[in-house]
């Protein structure tokens, strides 16, 4: 009897003499692992027997959603966050398709994340003496304008399981060693960093100091000159001093706001006065309540001393003979207001930053990590997460 064809076990008949005309066997499925909102990858083995696949396809269940590889494991993207998969396998070569596998694990995909924050850095120090005031830290936002003029930010989109770093910058305090004051550290949430203030300076040529708000200038009774720059979007600009008259000291520049710069220190002939420091920007986290942050503070000066900004930015001290004028005050803790520019050598620490989260209740439960000091409140249908210290790692599940 003549034979004229081979059954191979398989959808098709090898015929005699034809070794290249099989489809592969269907390979087995492995674990299918969600890799974040709209992908997932399916894992699979091939099969031990039978023709060679040279292409293999997951395919989702529901949508028939698909990926290919050569190897395993598979990539499916396209898939709708929040909603549940499974998978199949097959495999193809020249001769066409395998059965599909079984059907694999089922999955969830992540779920769109959307977090609104509030970025406040750290205010810089206030100097003493002679000392402009300092600048307020940046502000950075997605609620209200940002500081420096800049537009409204993007919501940034996250995910569940995966932590995010979160640092609260602290104000500057005392001297830099040329006299001015140091600057406030940097905040950050992910990856939206806002710069800390620049310090409060002093007369000399060395005396200007750039930040997330700018330092006002130091006061003196020689050339005036301006203050230190802000950073675009985050800050405005400290204050200049003035040219005192003959044998008199001018004014120290405020320093910069979120919200405006700092003022120029002012000349009255006999004594200067110092420039208030500039506004901060009003921000609303929790519905109906704004709140003003990243004041810089004011300027100090012989005769008048100059205020500081609305958002927590420190007054200045006065140099003159009235005592109760001698003091100035620190910028105000978790504002990042700038201190006031000192007298009679008191110097004064800028307000710490602070970092603040707004996200809808449904999308998930924060957790605060090790490091950081913060409280979480409801708002209607949003959370709102305030973090006040530290440094660590935030993350939703």
């Amino acid at each position: 009897m003549t034979v004229k064809s081979v059954k191979t076990g398989v959808s098709t008949s090898l015929a005699v003499g034809n070794t290249n005309a099989a489809k592969p066997e269907a390979p087995t499925i492995s674990t299918a692992t969600k890799t974040g909102t709209t992908t997932a990858t399916a894992a699979f083995t091939v099969a031990p027997k039978g023709a060679a696949g040279t292409t293999f396809t997951a395919t989702s269940t529901p949508s028939s959603i698909t990926g290919s590889s050569a190897t395993s494991p598979i990539t499916v993207s396209g898939l709708t966050g929040g909603t549940s998969y499974t998978f199949t396998v097959k495999a193809t070569n020249a001769n066409g398709d395998s059965p599909q596998s079984s059907a694999s694990n089922s999955i969830t995909t992540d779920v769109d994340l959307i977090v609104n924050y509030l970025v406040v850095a750290g205010g810089g120090a206030g100097q003493s003496g002679r000392g402009g005031g300092a600048g307020a830290g940046g502000l950075r936002s997605t609620v209200t304008a940002t500081g420096g003029g800049g537009t409204l930010e993007s919501a940034l989109t996250l995910s569940t399981g995966i932590n995010y770093t979160v640092t609260v910058g602290a104000g500057g305090s005392g001297q830099d060693g040329n006299f001015r004051g140091n600057n406030g550290s940097d905040s950050v949430f992910s990856t939206i960093t806002s710069i800390g203030g620049g310090g409060g300076g002093d007369e000399s040529t060395t005396g200007v100091k750039s930040g997330g708000c700018g330092g006002g200038r130091g006061w003196a009774n020689s050339a005036g000159a301006a203050g230190g720059a802000g950073t675009a979007n985050q800050g405005f600009a400290g204050g200049a001093h003035v040219i005192g008259a003959t044998s008199v000291q001018g004014g120290g520049g405020g320093g910069g706001g979120a919200g405006a710069v700092g003022a120029t220190g002012v000349n009255t002939g006999s004594a200067g006065n110092g420039g208030n420091g500039g506004a901060g920007v009003s921000v609303s986290m929790v519905t109906a309540t704004p709140v003003t942050y990243a004041g810089g503070g004011g300027g100090s000066g012989r005769q008048g001393v100059g205020s500081g900004g609305s958002g927590g930015g420190g007054t200045a001290g006065n140099m003159g003979g009235d005592a109760t004028l001698n003091t100035a005050t620190a910028g105000t803790a978790n504002s990042g207001g700038g201190g006031g520019g000192g007298g009679n050598g008191v110097n004064t620490n800028g307000g710490s930053g602070i970092v603040i989260l707004r996200y809808l209740t449904s999308l998930g439960t924060i957790t605060i990590g090790a490091g950081l000091t913060g409280t979480t409140a409801t708002d209607g249908t949003h959370k709102v997460t305030t973090i006040t210290a530290g440094t660590g790692n935030v993350s939703w599940a």
